[in-house]
């Protein structure tokens, strides 16, 4: 795995947003899952396993790309 490769950065805006890996490959599945408090902040990279994530809950979704916000 690249560390330099592009990240994004999660900020949970409520107590309790879920961030789901979803795997690559004919069959996705749950690759791994974190739980945020608001005021929390992750920081998550795609590799060669994780393909998609999934944000449940209301949270502000930070990359290269511009900022988003999850409306829960």
């Amino acid at each position: 795995m690249d560390v330099n490769a592009d990240y994004i950065l999660i900020k949970a805006l409520e107590n309790g947003v879920t961030i789901i890996g979803l795997t690559r490959g004919k069959d996705t599945k749950f690759n791994h899952t974190e739980k945020l408090d608001k005021g929390e902040i992750l920081a998550a990279q795609f590799t060669e396993n994780v393909s998609a994530m999934k944000i449940r809950g209301k949270a502000e979704i930070m990359s290269k790309h511009g900022k988003v916000n999850s409306e829960g």
